[in-house]
């Protein structure tokens, strides 16, 4: 029922459950302060399988050369205050208003938003976050201050993927930067079967920590995803 530009419906609220509901749709709120809330369902729809990344060999180099530390929910107001900052430090309008963010805080003090963070020394230099259904994770965002720190969270949530079981990475909508590491397009009848059988279930998870990253370059803490639905 989505329009051709992917936008669906018009209104309601950012409660967690009304949020919750809409991505386990595949549905997303996008908009921006001078609008109401709009609700979005795009076809097609990007997506990454964490099998499917393609680690360009100057990232692998940087990896390897240990620049970057990297690790999982420490400090997601932090990643998504960035997110915002960028654009409009940039003159750019963001969907993160004043209000998304707080309902975004809240969907992470619940444990189903979560932030990768890269860091410089202690500077936080670049991030991602999103939320975790099931076996899938829907992105939302990302920002970077120093080359490739958001290239290397990324690589980092794949890696994480693979080991917690997530099947899918949900990019929403077609970056080519993004196709370039190996995110690809999928009708929507696909992408919804895909959800339809690993967005279940729906319990929030614990924080996430990341394992095993220290063997290329990256990371330092110690445990995979621990999912509260055991």
């Amino acid at each position: 029922m989505a329009e051709p530009n992917g936008l669906l419906a018009i209104g309601g609220d950012l409660s967690p459950e009304r949020i919750i509901e809409a991505y386990r749709q595949g549905i997303f709120p996008w908009y921006t302060a001078d609008d109401p809330i709009l609700w979005w369902s795009p076809a097609p729809r990007l997506v990454l399988f964490p099998e499917e990344f393609h680690l360009p060999r100057r990232l692998a180099r940087t990896i390897r050369q240990k620049i970057f530390t990297v690790t999982a929910d420490t400090a997601f107001d932090e990643v998504i205050l960035h997110c915002a900052a960028i654009r409009i430090e940039a003159g750019v309008e963001t969907w993160l208003t004043p209000e998304m963010i707080k309902a975004y805080r809240l969907l992470h003090e619940l444990g189903y938003a979560h932030s990768i963070e890269c860091r410089q020394g202690a500077e936080l230099v670049g991030g991602l976050y999103g939320i975790a259904l099931g076996r899938i994770f829907f992105g939302e965002s990302m920002f970077s201050l120093a080359g490739n720190a958001s290239k290397i969270a990324l690589h980092a949530l794949v890696r994480h993927a693979g080991a917690a079981g997530i099947r899918m990475i949900d990019c929403q909508m077609r970056t080519e930067h993004l196709v370039r590491l190996g995110a690809r397009e999928l009708p929507r009848n696909e992408f919804q079967e895909i959800l339809n059988r690993f967005v279940y279930p729906l319990a929030p998870q614990k924080k996430w920590r990341l394992r095993n990253a220290d063997k290329e370059g990256i990371g330092t803490a110690d445990a995979c995803q621990e999912e509260g639905e055991g």
